[in-house]
């Protein structure tokens, strides 16, 4: 059977769903009608398609909190998420009279047992199957999951919140459940911080999490530690990435063009409004999606072009056979095509964008990020790199970004210094845009005395870069260092050990006789997981594939609450301001 997608965490997931709930029903001939919750909606559009479902005598897809009319010759199966009102609106759609024939019951972790007792004592007669499938969280992408939650970033970091222990508590549960689908027990690190305790008690609370999972778990024989490493830190271990304007396909699109649940509106040569999904199914977004857009913008026109030819010129002579093949061959073509317009327009928007503004904020923000210029002299006064974008008839967000990444260059500035700037920039009634990151641990305003040294970074000094793109995120160091066992155990202490073989770098290599492919060698290799607590943004994701790009015998996946865009970032940012009783909602992103 086709599956939704034939990337990695997707076609994990997939195959778990298959062999726990489709298993299931295959048992039984007739059709059945599906019901979700939100969070199993998105879970499962995400690695397969309504035809997958059709496949497996799935006809109806329906919402759980939706009204319904009853169907009581057919049965239903839910998919659910083990909450209360997950499971009051089960137990209502079976008192007073049953709308289905009977129900098959999956939730995506473990159910309380509160919960559990009050389905048993309402609907006891009718459940035919009640199972715990173990996947809490979200596949954005082959290496790239979320836990489907930004307002995880205000519950845990304003300083009004009421619910930290509970999110925290719940991304561990999410994460554990990574771990399961994964068939993973890694070893579990945290990145230390003075001021900041979210990461190590993320750590404990998944350690502990983990042990009692695959203590509990019956079908696991893997009681002992797996080659596998989790790495936990917090948003603000590095303030720039998410700030820059980056100049690679994906990360460019979504901070300058408004892409909202990864969907791309456009309008087409003839006017009309158009749309299309970017995500693992369209492969040229696959191919494209981390290269920088330079690139991006030559190769699109050059393929374009090789599919026209293609297109007009069948091989050879014209014959009945040859003519036959070609139209066989049209609605690909028509595919490619599409695909490569859409890319085309894409890529053109933020070309557009690019010469407008961005080129010249971008040399600005990279040497403010980088603190040297373009041929390495150091950048002695950083408010001289800064002032002429201030000048600038720049947007509001863009200066705040830069004046952002200026104190982040000196570590903090002063109250005066600061006072200044913000008069600077027009934003004396929305200074907490900047005064809010020392919620996220990260130094604003300090005296002179006290300005923190930048931690040292990998010398990349032979990299070959853009002039505009001479960044690299902090992360992408700490992956490196990881799989080649590098990091300090002073900054980054186990919470539990990893297994003593771990070495991500050569992990699989001496024991492997045969020439694997890279992916299957990936499959008998490690794994190295990085949870970013409070949000992760495109650079980040980017560095994951990279890293294992160029390691080949480990997979590194990387994982967030939600997925960040500058501007997203920005405005929780100035969010955490709110107090409790003020009316706050956070809206359901794209990216999340």
């Amino acid at each position: 059977m086709a599956t939704g997608s034939d990337h990695g965490l997707k076609k994990i997931v997939w195959k778990k769903i298959r062999e726990t709930i489709i298993a299931d029903c295959r048992k039984s001939e007739v059709w059945k009608i599906l019901i979700l919750d939100h969070f199993t909606t998105k879970l499962l559009s995400s690695c397969c398609k309504m035809s997958d479902l059709m496949l497996e005598k799935i006809t109806i897809v329906e919402d759980l909190f939706k009204s319904r009319e009853p169907v009581q010759e057919m049965k239903a199966i839910y998919f659910m998420s083990p909450t209360a009102k997950c499971v009051d609106a089960f137990i209502s759609d079976f008192r007073p009279k049953p709308k289905y024939k009977s129900a098959n019951v999956y939730f995506t972790d473990y159910c309380p047992d509160d919960l559990f007792n009050n389905m048993k004592l309402h609907c006891a007669k009718h459940i035919r199957v009640c199972k715990e499938i173990n996947i809490s969280f979200l596949p954005q992408e082959a290496q790239v999951f979320t836990c489907g939650n930004p307002g995880a970033f205000r519950s845990i970091y304003s300083p009004h919140t009421q619910d930290k222990k509970k999110t925290l508590e719940a991304l561990a549960d999410q994460l554990v459940t990574l771990c399961a689908t994964l068939d993973e027990y890694p070893g579990v690190r945290y990145k230390k911080d003075g001021n900041m305790e979210n990461a190590k008690t993320l750590a404990e609370l998944v350690d502990n999490k983990l042990s009692r999972h695959y203590e509990l778990d019956e079908g696991s024989k893997k009681k002992g530690k797996t080659q596998a490493q989790l790495l936990i830190v917090e948003r603000g271990f590095d303030a720039v990435s998410p700030l820059l304007h980056e100049l690679t396909y994906q990360a460019m699109a979504y901070d300058l063009v408004d892409i909202q649940n990864d969907t791309y509106k456009y309008k087409s040569k003839d006017g009309s409004e158009k749309q299309a999904l970017l995500n693992e199914q369209d492969m040229l977004w696959v191919r494209l999606r981390h290269k920088h857009i330079a690139e991006v913008s030559a190769q699109i026109p050059v393929m374009v072009k090789e599919i026209s030819a293609r297109k007009k010129q069948p091989d050879g002579k014209i014959t009945i056979n040859n003519l036959a093949q070609m139209m066989k061959k049209m609605p690909a073509f028509r595919k490619q095509l599409t695909e490569k317009t859409i890319h085309l327009q894409l890529a053109e928007d933020c070309m557009n964008h690019f010469s407008n503004n961005v080129e010249k904020l971008c040399k600005a923000e990279q040497d403010l990020a980088v603190g040297s210029d373009v041929d390495g002299v150091k950048v002695k006064d950083p408010m001289r790199t800064l002032l002429p974008v201030l000048l600038h008839p720049y947007s509001t967000h863009d200066k705040i970004r830069a004046v952002l990444l200026y104190i982040f260059s000196l570590g903090g500035t002063t109250d005066e210094n600061l006072s200044k700037l913000i008069q600077h920039v027009k934003i004396e009634d929305e200074r907490e845009f900047i005064l809010n990151w020392k919620e996220l641990g990260v130094p604003i305003i300090t005296s002179p005395s006290l300005f923190s040294r930048k931690p040292a970074r990998r010398d990349r000094s032979q990299e070959e870069t853009y002039n505009l793109s001479r960044w690299t995120p902090v992360i992408k160091d700490v992956m490196e260092d990881a799989v080649e066992n590098k990091l300090d155990t002073k900054e980054w202490p186990h919470q539990s050990e990893c297994p003593a073989a771990w070495n991500g770098s050569g992990a699989v290599s001496a024991r492997q006789k045969h020439k694997a492919s890279a992916a299957d060698e990936r499959r008998t290799g490690s794994r190295l997981i990085i949870f970013i607590l409070g949000g992760m943004c495109y650079s980040e994701m980017r560095s994951a594939y990279e890293v294992t790009q160029t390691v080949k015998s480990c997979e590194v996946i990387i994982g967030s609450s939600h997925i960040l865009t500058p501007t997203s970032l920005l405005d929780d940012i100035k969010g955490l301001s709110k107090g409790p009783m003020e009316t706050f909602t956070i809206e359901e992103r794209s990216n999340a």
